[in-house]
């Protein structure tokens, strides 16, 4: 069984909020998950003029471990944990798009851990998101 590294996870998503593209709302998110084969990778949100075409720095903490880790993890990553960090005085939730995103790496007990200034908020994945959509519908 995996053994979560919180603190590690939090660390990480904290120096991954430094790489932050935000030119336009300076708002920025850092984010780490922590793969079943303890692998931890981080992601930051990037912005763009075009709007829309912004991503989000839970989205890209998944994409770069998938990128990264796909073929070792056996064609698809296993995300145990995810850990979130932004400058504010309140924890920040994963957005709707990257709670779905989430969804198909994770499983509905998967701790997600929100950090700021202030505090860390632990939640599980499947009360962010209940009844998810998946490939099972």
């Amino acid at each position: 069984m995996t053994t979560i590294d919180k603190a590690a996870l939090i660390a990480a998503a904290k120096d991954a909020s430094r790489n932050a593209y935000v030119p336009a709302s300076n708002f920025r998110v850092g984010a780490a998950v922590q793969l079943s084969d303890d692998t931890i990778v981080g992601g930051c949100n990037v912005e763009n003029a075009s709007f829309g075409l912004t991503i989000c720095g839970e989205r890209n903490a998944i994409f770069h471990a998938q990128a990264a880790r796909g073929q070792a993890c056996g064609g698809k990553i296993s995300v145990v944990a995810i850990a979130i960090y932004t400058e504010t005085s309140e924890a920040t939730m994963p957005c709707g798009a990257c709670r779905q995103v989430l969804v198909e790496f994770a499983g509905p007990d998967t701790p997600v851990f929100s950090a700021c200034r202030g505090e860390t908020v632990e939640k599980r994945l499947g009360d962010l998101l209940p009844d998810a959509f998946t490939f099972a519908y």
